[in-house]
């Protein structure tokens, strides 16, 4: 184990080298670690409108389709604890390129499969494989940038990255209306193909090797310790989660929620994940335009304004009035405005809680957020997507809940400040 001292030098090192990167080399970057967040909703949302059709094509029934989406969400959060890890020690570049050839295997898989068995196991490979890139990105941009540069270059890659839950219904709603359900897993085939090329051609190694921590089972299961043991980590990567479950309640109902309270078709998506995806860009380019000239307290307040506000308003309208557009998907906008403008600066936070694991630290907390999303997938939205009503007050449910976690890191935080500062950042060897 290494001593305090040569941990913060080593710290310090880094930071340096950091700080030394010119931020006007960061716009070909992000499209790059963007288009790598895409594959993630390219997986969940191209494939939606296609339900009723894999449900026919398979024999199946809507529950069974719909557990395609939750293997794919719990495999997704279980390996991504590993992302993070596997880039401390062997590269983000090599675990990246790794990653995507797996899931070219899967959609394969997932295009030739002739049962639900196989459609899941294969949504499992593709789950496993595709979070690389969101989790590795995030460490490669605090890797080589810091402070507002790094916040801007976050924002700049949510901003590219949120075409995608937009694009990605429309595009798979269109899709098996031309063609076929099939034809939207081979869609996907040829993207990471063509993505794998462009990270092999393009995609830097951020992490030199003096600075890699030894993969060894003894040092993963302290430094787990470390962050799943500490009550900030929890706290922040809360607030995180459960904003993102309020709008993932809606991703997972809207089979439910488009075809049958609003009576639109597979072509039809675009009602529900456009309002959203503007919200996403929207507050990603406010968060672009703040960094560095507000604190980030006020900030993730000035966000959680608008989600209490679109989940009181939702609550309210459908209390009393049947689901209509635009009314319905009209609160999505502005929750996921304020869900955009309060995650990068928190997410920021918790991978500042633990500098000399980044990786790691970047797969738990995408690990929390995840996980339970895979929980809202397969029990919370089934459960509530019979009403309108339900679907409202859940996602209010959540958005409470993390500004309940938010307020109660800021209290922890002041209360142990001196503790936490202390034992969170000494790496361990």
């Amino acid at each position: 184990m290494t001593t305090t001292n040569q941990g913060l030098t080593t710290a310090a090192e880094s930071q340096r080298s950091v700080s030394s990167k010119p931020p006007s080399a960061s716009g070909g970057l992000a499209f790059l670690l963007a288009a790598l967040a895409m594959l993630g909703p390219f997986s969940v949302d191209t494939y939606l409108p296609a339900f009723p059709a894999i449900e026919a094509g398979l024999h199946t029934t809507p529950i069974q389709v719909q557990q395609t989406l939750t293997a794919y969400m719990f495999s997704f959060a279980v390996m991504i604890l590993w992302h993070g890890s596997l880039s401390d020690a062997f590269g983000r570049r090599n675990i990246i390129l790794g990653s995507l050839a797996v899931f070219c295997v899967a959609s394969l898989g997932c295009a030739a499969v002739h049962s639900i068995e196989y459609l899941w196991a294969f949504r499992v490979l593709q789950g496993v494989s595709a979070g690389a890139g969101v989790v590795i990105g995030r460490a490669i941009i605090r890797d080589l940038y810091s402070g507002p540069d790094a916040a801007r270059l976050l924002s700049l890659v949510t901003m590219i990255f949120s075409v995608a839950p937009a694009l990605a219904p429309i595009l798979g709603g269109w899709i098996v209306k031309i063609l076929d359900w099939r034809s939207i897993f081979l869609f996907l085939f040829v993207y990471t193909v063509l993505l794998m090329w462009a990270c092999y051609k393009r995609l830097p190694e951020s992490l030199p090797v003096h600075l890699r921590q030894p993969f060894s089972p003894h040092v993963l299961m302290v430094n787990y310790r470390r962050v799943f043991g500490s009550p900030l980590f929890h706290l922040k990567a809360g607030t995180v989660a459960f904003n993102f479950a309020g709008l993932f309640l809606y991703v997972a109902a809207a089979p439910v929620f488009l075809t049958r309270h609003l009576g639109l078709g597979p072509d039809q998506f675009a009602w529900q994940f456009v309002p959203a995806v503007g919200g996403i860009f929207l507050g990603a380019l406010t968060v672009n335009r703040l960094a560095g000239r507000i604190a980030v307290g006020r900030q993730v307040l000035f966000g959680f304004a608008f989600l209490i506000g679109a989940g009181v308003f939702n609550l309210a309208y459908h209390a009393v009035l049947p689901p209509a557009l635009p009314w319905s998907v009209m609160p999505l906008f502005f929750y996921a405005f304020g869900m955009s403008v309060v995650a990068p600066g928190v997410t920021l936070l918790v991978l500042d809680l633990f500098p000399d694991i980044r990786g790691m630290a970047a797969s738990c907390q995408s690990f929390t957020q995840i996980m339970l999303a895979a929980v809202v997938s397969g029990v919370v939205a089934p459960f509530l997507w019979h009403s309108v009503l339900w679907l409202a007050a859940g996602q209010l449910a959540f958005t409470a809940i993390a500004l309940c976690l938010w307020l109660g890191g800021r209290s922890y935080h002041h209360a142990h400040k001196d503790s936490v500062n202390a034992w969170e950042t000494v790496p361990v060897e």
